[in-house]
This record gives structure tokens, C-alpha cells and sequence, in this order.
């Protein structure tokens, strides 16, 4: 699925993380990488100013280019840097020679990706700290709530409510952290030029790393990971782990809102095209929908892994898709619970019939100092 606007867009794409990640995304996120190529190497006297000057002012109209176009030439190189580049050239043609000059096409991807998944990451992180947030709330509000707890899809002994939402809270909150730390410590700049020696520059190669990652807001690598793709693999998995702490809250949901259970229910229910009594929980059903599409991308990046010796052969545009879609559904899960915890719609009363009626009691004592401990540990990581 294509992350603009279509048939299914306004369920699978949800939010705005879609958009973050649309081809006008990448395309400026390109663009500012050939800028700041231009910059740094004017910074430190690799390039007269006036090049440096004339790229930038080209590359800050995105506008000027045909993404279209420059997306059917990208077929003839492989990827859509080629012509991209040829494209740029043909707007400063004073300066042609001084566009890309010592970098190749995947330093541009690479780099573009990561700020491209840095941007479409705060939406997504916005999202997940406000479900976060309700969570909280329900934890706090149903402190002492008594439910009937269940294992196995089966009724088990007394809980509560807002012990139930401190799990949800704490697998959300656990998700969020461990996100936003691969999006501050692991979206690093590419830049290695052919095959990852920087040879053009000589003893300024690190010089030139350094004043990339400074200019776009990147973290500096070591060394170019043009065929070390764990810092892929990691927001794959960040993005996986998310994707699953939606689906956790979004499955008990659906599970509590069943007309049997009906210990919650959506304040927007969804209707059916043939059954006009439903009213479906659809938000809560469209997070787990979106949330089940990522652990399958994350095994595509995964499975990408093995780039060979210092530039891949396939692996790396293996990648591009699933990243893509990867951001989306998960930024579209993230957005959907949002929603289904902002009209969730709690049902003491039931949850007490319901236990009663189980003839099943317990000792309650253990779980409000548990929810207190939830709330807390989440106050302090604010």
C-alpha cells in the first residue's frame, strides 16, 4: 500500500505519520542532503561558496522537480538518486561539477531515510505518549475498579480495572522510550562515497562526517555503515515493539467490548453493512488491523540484513518499501488507539454484575499499591 491518500488510506494510513514518509518527503529529505553535501564542503574551503550557495537555493525548491519522473528514470540506475542528481545538475549549470561531488547514491538514501523516519517518528511518538497518557488516566480513575480477571480466555480470580490499564500503560510507555532513544542515538548521517573510504577528501573525510551530522541534525557514526545495518534493525524493531504494545490494548478492547462481556464500549461505534444492530469497537479494531502488518515488515528488514562486502548487491533496495510501510502502520496503530482510548467508554457497573455472577472472590488488597507503583514509575520517566 502506498502511503498517500486511496481506497484504504483512511484506514491503513491513518494520522501523520503517511505523509511524513510520502515521496515529497523523500524527495526534500534528498535535497537537503545535497545541500548540506555542498554546505560542509564550502565550510571547510572543498568548495567555493558561491557553488555551495547556488545548490542550496536549488535544492530548497523541492517543487522545481518531478518526482514523478525522476521515480520512472530511477529504473535505469536502480535507485532515484541518479537522476535526481542529473536533474540538479541541470539547474545550476554554472556549478554542475560541484553537485554530489564525492558521495554516492546510497550516502543520499541512507541519509534521507533517517531523516525521514526522524520526522515521521514525532507524530508517531505524540501518539503513543497520549495513549500513554489515557491509560494513565483509566489506571488512576479505576483504581479499584473490581473486574474478574482472565487467563487462558477463560474467568480466573478478582482484578481491577485500572490494573488492567497499568499494563496497558506501562507496555505503551516501555514502547515510546525505547523509540524515542533509537530516534535521538541511532538515525545517524551516511556518507562514505563509493565504498565507504571517503578517499576524495583524504584527511578531511571525518571533518566532512562530523559537519553533516551537525548541519542536518543526524548523529555521527563512526564509520559508514553503508553494509552495517544494525542501526536499520533496531528502528525496525522499535517500531515493531510499538506496533505490538497497540496491539496488546487494542485486542483486550475488542475482547472487553463483546456483547457478552460489554465492560466497555466505543462512544463512535462502527456499524455493519448488513446487521444494523452492531455497534463495533472500529478504532480499537483498526489498531490491532495496522499493528498486525509490522511484525512482517520487521522480518523483511531483518532478513535484509546481510549486506555483502562493502556495498550490497539487492539487500539495500530490499529495505526501502518495508521501512516505509513499516512507519505507516504502526504510525496508523498508534494513531487508531488514540482514538479508541480517547472514546473508550468504561462500565463499572457491568464489570461488578459480571464478577458476581462468576461466584468467584478474592483478596483485592495487592492491586491498588500495584497501580500506584505503575503510575508512579510513569511520572517519574516524564
Amino acid at each position: 500500500m502506498e502511503p498517500t491518500s486511496n481506497l484504504f488510506g483512511e484506514v491503513l494510513a491513518r494520522g501523520e505519520v503517511a505523509a511524513a514518509v510520502a515521496d515529497d518527503a523523500w524527495l526534500t529529505a534528498m535535497l537537503q542532503v545535497e545541500a548540506a553535501l555542498a554546505e560542509v564542503q564550502a565550510f571547510t574551503g572543498l568548495l567555493d561558496q558561491s557553488a555551495a550557495d547556488a545548490i542550496g537555493a536549488a535544492c530548497a525548491r523541492p517543487e522545481a522537480f518531478d518526482v514523478v519522473a525522476i521515480g520512472r528514470a530511477a529504473a535505469e540506475s536502480g535507485n532515484p538518486v541518479v537522476p535526481l542528481v542529473q536533474a540538479l545538475r541541470r539547474a545550476v549549470p554554472e556549478h554542475a561539477e560541484a553537485v554530489h561531488r564525492g558521495a554516492t547514491s546510497q550516502d543520499v538514501i541512507d541519509t534521507a531515510g533517517m531523516l525521514v523516519a526522524a520526522r515521521a517518528l514525532r507524530p508517531l511518538l505524540a501518539d503513543l505518549r497520549a495513549a500513554a497518557d489515557l491509560t494513565a488516566r483509566l489506571a488512576r480513575e479505576h483504581r479499584d475498579t473490581p473486574m474478574i480477571g482472565r487467563t487462558l480466555l477463560r474467568q480466573a480470580v478478582p482484578t481491577t480495572f485500572g490494573l488492567k490499564a497499568a499494563g496497558w500503560l506501562t507496555g505503551l510507555d516501555a514502547a515510546r522510550r525505547r523509540l524515542d532513544q533509537v530516534r535521538a542515538e541511532r538515525l545517524a548521517v551516511q556518507f562514505g562515497g563509493a565504498a565507504g573510504t571517503l578517499a576524495p577528501f583524504g584527511d578531511a573525510g571525518p571533518e566532512l562526517l562530523e559537519g553533516l551530522a551537525s548541519v542536518l541534525g543526524l548523529t555521527e557514526p563512526a564509520l559508514p555503515w553503508h553494509t552495517e545495518r544494525t542501526r536499520i534493525a533496531e528502528l525496525a524493531g522499535a517500531l515493531g515493539g510499538a506496533a505490538g504494545a497497540v496491539a496488546k490494548v487494542a485486542r483486550d478492547i475488542t475482547l472487553l467490548s463483546q456483547n457478552e462481556v460489554d465492560e466497555v464500549s466505543d462512544s463512535s461505534p462502527g456499524g455493519s453493512s448488513t446487521m444494523a444492530h452492531k455497534r463495533n469497537p472500529i478504532a480499537a479494531v483498526c489498531a490491532f488491523g495496522c499493528a498486525a502488518s509490522a511484525p512482517g515488515l520487521v522480518a523483511n528488514l531483518l532478513a535484509a540484513m546481510p549486506h555483502e562486502h562493502e556495498r550490497a548487491a539487492g539487500a539495500w533496495h530490499a529495505e526501502w518499501r518495508p521501512l516505509r510501510e513499516l512507519l505507516v502502520t504502526t504510525g496508523s496503530a498508534a494513531s487508531w488507539l488514540r482514538a479508541a482510548l480517547e472514546r473508550l467508554l468504561v462500565h463499572p457497573d457491568v464489570m461488578r454484575d459480571n464478577l458476581q455472577r462468576s461466584g468467584l472472590t478474592g483478596d483485592l488488597g495487592g492491586t491498588g499499591p500495584l497501580v500506584d507503583r505503575a503510575l508512579d514509575a510513569f511520572g517519574t520517566k516524564q
